[in-house]
């Protein structure tokens, strides 16, 4: 184990990694702990607070840092949602979860607001994001509200439970459907309409300041404020100009560069980043799910799955595989849309169907990519998260997209981002070694594109 180490965390819905990177950007330990989110109702999503701390020390336990003296601690964090917590930084309830639709009415708030104010928010309106379930709250649990001292982001509920304060950074805050991204900073006029109190609003900090020493086994550690899983991703890739691909559970088309204005009827996201400039981003909720959902019905192993999917010919025999199972945000699909193959026949085959969802998920990218206006380039495509390490993927992605694509093999982006920001806070200047693939050309395609032809067909 090296002298000196950064500890980067990153909370994500259903577990927390925890990694240590050296001075050289090395990983040199890492540790998961899972964990179930609460779902009390149809449509509805929570996790205690206390659950991810439990999560936290877990890992950390698992975590063979003899030796090592820790520099510091960023935390990366799921985004949207929020946390209700006290003067102490004690959660007063669970927190509310970015797939939680029980904020859905309250939307209509955000539709009513005055055009320019509406249109200077420039993201589009979804139910699991803090400024409509905050307004969820304060209509249907006014008494928990009335006893809130803040409402904060989920990285930031867990590292209150390590150091105090009741405070956020840009990238988390631009996520909540109440920052004026044209004004970088909190819309009055949002607020107003969520209908609870400005004070609760967390003061908004760098992600790499400094906020207190948390009395951890390994000693007393530097806590950062930390950022957002998606923006620390892109960091720890080193993306700064081409279009990021991340394959996870969910799928990230993400165009670094955006220029915040003002849009009236926006597609895509428009978020700050880590480095203090701002991102667009095309979500996916359906990427790896999807998969994991045909593995099962399949009976396939992962790498069953992908070597299936690599025997079966291009345009998988006439099959299309909509990966939408539990709706889309819009852009790409709505919220009612669902998941399914169609094209079957009787010489279908298990391949074919294979085939067909790993091509499926390919030509929701393409829609993706479509709606970040990238323009044509020679720089590869970068290719990050578990999704996007099988051959075929690559291949896939290339194809369908027509242009290059590169695999940046780097474990837990998120917590290595994080991991970043902990070394900056401290001084230290860590840069973490990123294993790169070999780049993939696009091959003519005409099976894939009569196939991508045939899948738009049945999304429309």
């Amino acid at each position: 184990m090296p002298d000196d180490v950064l500890l980067g965390a990153d909370l994500g819905t259903s577990g927390l990694k925890l990694v240590a990177l050296d001075e050289a950007g090395e990983l040199v330990a890492e540790a998961e702990a899972g964990y179930e989110v609460s779902r009390p109702a149809p449509g509805e999503a929570e996790t205690d607070v206390g659950t991810w701390r439990r999560a936290f020390d877990d890992a950390l336990a698992g975590l063979d840092l003899s030796g090592a003296s820790v520099r510091g601690l960023g935390i990366a964090g799921q985004m949207h949602g929020v946390v209700l917590v006290d003067d102490a930084g004690a959660a007063l309830r669970p927190a509310l979860l970015w797939p939680d639709r029980r904020a859905t009415a309250e939307l209509t708030r955000w539709r009513a607001l005055p055009p320019a104010d509406r249109a200077a928010l420039a993201n589009p309106l979804a139910p699991g994001m803090t400024g409509p379930m905050l307004a969820w709250l304060a209509t249907h649990e006014p008494a928990v509200v009335g006893r809130a001292a803040a409402a904060v982001l989920p990285k930031d509920a867990l590292r209150a439970t390590l150091v105090p304060g009741a405070v956020t950074d840009r990238s988390d805050a631009s996520a909540t459907l109440l920052w004026d991204v044209v004004a970088d900073g909190w819309s009055a006029a949002a607020v107003a309409a969520a209908g609870f109190d400005p004070s609760l609003l967390p003061h908004v900090r760098p992600g790499t300041e400094i906020i207190g020493m948390a009395q951890l086994a390994a000693g007393d550690v530097p806590v950062v404020v930390g950022g957002a899983d998606t923006p620390l991703a892109l960091l720890a890739a080193g993306t700064t100009e081409a279009v990021q691909v991340n394959l996870g559970t969910g799928v990230q088309v993400l165009r670094p560069g955006w220029r915040p204005r003002p849009v009236d009827d926006p597609v895509v996201h428009g978020y700050a980043d880590a480095d203090g400039g701002w991102y667009a981003m095309a979500a996916l909720q359906n990427g790896g799910s999807a998969w994991e959902w045909v593995r099962a019905v399949l009976g396939l192993s992962w790498s069953e799955l992908f070597e299936a999917a690599s025997s079966a010919p291009a345009g998988a025999g006439g099959v299309v595989f909509r990966p939408f199972l539990t709706g889309e945000r819009g852009g790409v699909a709505g919220p009612d849309d669902r998941g399914g193959w169609a094209g079957l026949q009787p010489g279908t085959t298990r391949a074919d169907l294979a085939r067909a969802a790993v091509e499926g998920i390919g030509f929701a990218v393409a829609v993706a990519l479509e709606l970040l206006d990238v323009p044509a380039g020679a720089a590869p495509v970068v290719l990050t998260g578990g999704g996007a390490r099988a051959a075929v993927v690559q291949q896939v992605l290339a194809d369908v997209l027509q242009r290059p694509v590169r695999h940046v093999r780097l474990r837990s982006a998120s917590a290595v981002g994080a991991a970043m920001l902990a070394a900056q806070g401290t001084g230290l200047g860590v840069v973490p070694r990123r294993d790169q693939g070999p780049v993939v050309e696009p091959r003519p395609a005409p099976e894939l594109a009569r196939a991508a032809e045939r899948w738009r067909g049945t999304t429309s």
